[in-house]
This record gives structure tokens, sequence and C-alpha cells, in this order.
């Protein structure tokens, strides 16, 4: 696949800690998106706002929403994440983004064909 095409596919998720896009504008896969970010929902409000300026800040400096398999993280953990990643150059970072779509894509797979 191309970038355009990673890219693409990145504009398919809700940013992470977005409860309200994860009910709305994800509507056919929520069920799953809820799943996978569930841990979003148990976090403190202060989190909230972190992952939503981090979100921000992310977009703002690569281009894409901060793509990361939530499966198994809490809150606290996929903040960190995004911090750490912030600093990462361009290349680098669209390489981890495409290696943790591709975890999700492969988790939804499993679930569809279990």
């Amino acid at each position: 696949l191309s970038e355009a095409d990673w890219r693409e596919a990145f504009t398919h998720h809700p940013k992470i800690g977005d409860v309200s896009a994860l009910r709305e504008k994800f509507a056919s896969t929520a069920t799953w998106a809820a799943g996978e970010q569930g841990a979003v929902r148990q976090a403190s409000q202060s989190t909230l706002e972190a992952l939503a300026a981090g979100n921000e800040a992310y977009a703002q400096r690569f281009g894409y929403i901060f793509i990361v398999c939530a499966t198994g993280k809490s809150a606290a953990e996929m903040l960190a994440l995004l911090q750490a990643r912030l600093p990462h150059e361009p290349a680098q970072e669209i390489k981890i983004a495409m290696s943790e779509q591709a975890k999700i894509t492969r988790l939804r797979l499993e679930k569809l064909l279990a």
C-alpha cells in the first residue's frame, strides 16, 4: 500500500478518547472501537483533556490522527505513547502508525472470522 492508502485508512478511526465520535461518526464499527478504547471511558477528566490536546498536537505535526492499537491499553498508557511519539520524525512516525493500523486491522479480521 502507498502512504496515501495508509493515510486514507487512518481517517476511518475515531481519535483516541473521542467518545462522541465512537457513538456518532463510526456507528457501524462503534462496538469494536468502543471495546478497543474501553479503558478511555474509565479515564480521569485530566487524562481525557491531555489526550484531546495531544491528539490535536499530533494531527498538526503529522497531518493525520494518532493511531494506536488500543486493545489492552489504559488511557494513561495511550497518552504516554502519544507523548513519546510526538517528537518523532515524520518518516519514522508514519511507519509506526502503519504498523499500529495493521495490528488494528488484524484484530478486527480475527473478530470478524471468529
